[in-house]
């Protein structure tokens, strides 16, 4: 007699190349950083700095918009770029720019008071962790491995080459 164990096949686990994992974090970061802003406009007082034109301890201005944006527009293109670049350059691109971020991202809890600790720490750990997984995922980027096919075909198909006589 069949059981309802014995009918359930197992699932299967799909390779997911190392670029779609660098996006897929680089999204959830973006995500991460965004609701942290947004959820930041519910503070009491941060709309009225804001209108104030204060943000922080800065003042809202050309530069301030300016580096926000910068700072906003890196980890969107990295999305982008992770799905795009050549492998090499790829991996040096990824590890620059979140070794780049992971102080980026604790400054944003700095002059915060302490009532909102556990807000800034979840945040500020949970991005400092998508970061960690972008480090470790191109840090350790699989190397092609030549087969021992592979390695015959692209000798045969080198040109013969005879020595110039001297």
């Amino acid at each position: 007699m069949r059981t309802p164990k014995d009918s359930v096949s197992p699932l299967e686990t799909m390779h997911v190349p190392v670029q779609l994992k660098l996006a897929a974090a680089w999204t959830s970061f973006m995500f991460l950083y965004i609701y942290v802003d947004y959820f930041a406009l519910y503070k009491p007082g941060f709309i009225d700095n804001l209108l104030a034109g204060n943000v922080h301890d800065f003042k809202i201005g050309p530069t301030f918009i300016s580096i926000a944006l910068t700072l906003m527009a890196i980890p969107i293109l990295m999305v982008l770029l992770s799905t795009t670049l050549p492998a090499r350059v790829n991996r040096i691109v990824n590890l620059v720019v979140a070794t780049l971020y992971i102080p980026v991202t604790v400054f944003n809890a700095d002059g915060e008071s302490s009532s909102y600790l556990y807000f800034y720490g979840l945040s500020i750990g949970l991005e400092v962790l998508l970061l960690a997984f972008v480090l470790r995922s191109a840090w350790t980027w699989p190397r092609r491995t030549a087969s021992p096919t592979t390695l015959a075909t692209s000798l045969d198909s080198e040109p013969h080459r005879t020595p110039h006589p001297a």
